[in-house]
């Protein structure tokens, strides 16, 4: 669902491109094991604490994730996210989050990250963790696209320009593929809301 548009991305791409290496400090969801987002750069801006578990056998790693994944790991709560370099480093990216936050009557804020997808680009098709995504509701700010950027969820399909921003249910099966000729950039946020 489109919630707004006109939003004033130029600043925050600006600062971007004078940043670019931004994109490649941190590199945990590209990397992630058996995760869709292979072909994707990211700039963390706020994110939960990387919870490793090395040292383990396989099932006990597996247990782990599972409890984790379902938030009852003791210690650690995955909805609590908490600002990383990159946020003070790209302010204009605050007064966007801010403003989208203040506009869906947020109660907490959580991930927040700029993903890139390449031309040809792809993130596989995925839910995401479905214990996330009964907490926090997914909304993306978009930065940059063009006609050929093809965001699928379940059997809908759609394109998303630039300087919009969109809620969708992150539950369902989403992805998205890049068959422009320019890098699809759009800020992911999560809010917690009451209504």
């Amino acid at each position: 669902m489109r919630i707004a548009t006109g939003v004033n991305v130029t600043p925050l791409m600006l600062a971007i491109a004078r940043r670019p290496e931004l994109w490649t400090e941190d590199t945990f969801l590209r990397h992630y094991p058996q995760g869709p987002f292979g072909m994707v750069d990211s700039i963390m801006l706020r994110f939960p604490e990387k919870v490793v578990f090395e040292g383990d056998d396989q099932a006990e790693q597996e247990r782990k994730v599972a409890l984790y994944k379902a938030n009852q790991l003791p210690g650690h709560d995955q909805h609590e996210s908490t600002d990383y370099p990159a946020y003070a480093k790209l302010p204009e990216a605050r007064e966007i989050v801010m403003n989208v936050f203040a506009a869906v009557r947020g109660e907490r804020l959580g991930r927040v990250m700029i993903n890139r997808i390449a031309p040809g680009g792809v993130i596989y098709p995925h839910e995401d963790t479905p214990e996330h995504c009964r907490y926090y509701s997914r909304f993306h700010v978009v930065l940059q696209s063009a006609p050929g950027v093809k965001f699928r969820s379940e059997k809908e399909e759609a394109y998303w320009e630039t300087g919009a921003v969109f809620w969708f249910n992150n539950a369902l099966e989403h992805e998205i593929v890049n068959n422009s000729d320019v890098d699809r950039i759009h800020l992911v946020m999560d809010a917690r809301c009451s209504q």
